[in-house]
């Protein structure tokens, strides 16, 4: 175990953690829009940033969810230092994302109203924190989106820019994990929309043959099927008519 300070109080926690894993299982509230459990820490939108003081008494920022604890360090997560920061952060993500009702929320928690900047188009709602690419790479297994070009050409793609690439099963984990709602995911009539900032494509589903209920992308069921050596015919009934 692991002896830290947290805005003064004194907290035991398991070595290999980071300071925003640390501050979430003790309470303490410490803002984030890119962090995701199940995806590797990432460091993306920096609203985590949070002033530390190491034992040997080096004081600096650091990013919270990618920075490890580590013995005798003290943290402080709300400074007039790291809210005038945060503040600053988040009038850029407003003018990135000015639609975006996630961070617009988040803003006015922390006492912006409006961006001094100029406001931007196009972006819809993505703050390309790769949380989508990420999970399709290291949770599904696919990587079948990806970040690409560099500076204010960077945006999320399909490989080689195609709306019906082949790598895409339409598992939707990619919606699930994006935080601004950048990415959305639509059932209707036997189709699966799903809407990337740049891209849509849909895909067919199944058709469950007991209730005739639609549950899952057709291409998503083979692929399962695939990856786990089961036949195609076991899939002929939806989840909750196997049990």
């Amino acid at each position: 175990m692991v002896n830290i300070t947290i805005n003064g109080r004194q907290i035991k926690t398991e070595e290999g953690k980071t300071l925003l894993d640390a501050a979430r299982k003790n309470n303490i509230y410490i803002p984030t829009l890119c962090a995701n459990e199940e995806v590797s820490p990432y460091g993306a939108c920096r609203l985590c940033l949070v002033e530390i003081k190491t034992a040997k008494g080096r004081e600096r920022l650091v990013t919270s969810c990618i920075y490890l604890v580590e013995e005798g360090l003290t943290v402080q997560t709300d400074t007039d230092r790291i809210k005038k920061i945060r503040k600053m952060l988040l009038e850029l993500l407003l003018a990135r994302c000015p639609d975006s009702e996630e961070i617009q929320k988040m803003a006015k928690e922390a006492g912006v109203e409006k961006t001094r900047f100029v406001e931007q188009e196009g972006n819809n709602k993505c703050i390309l924190c790769a949380n989508c690419s990420r999970t399709c790479e290291e949770v599904v297994g696919v990587a079948a989106i990806s970040l690409a070009q560099r500076g204010v050409e960077r945006e999320i793609v399909t490989p080689f820019n195609e709306d019906f690439a082949d790598a895409c099963i339409g598992c939707g984990s990619c919606a699930y994990s994006c935080p601004t709602g950048a990415i959305t995911m639509t059932d209707v009539k036997g189709k699966r929309i799903i809407k990337w900032p740049h891209n849509t494509m849909d895909f067919k589903l199944k058709k469950c043959s007991v209730c005739g209920q639609y549950w899952a992308p057709e291409k998503q069921i083979k692929y399962i099927a695939k990856k786990s050596g089961t036949p195609l015919s076991d899939y002929d009934k939806c989840p909750d008519c196997r049990d």
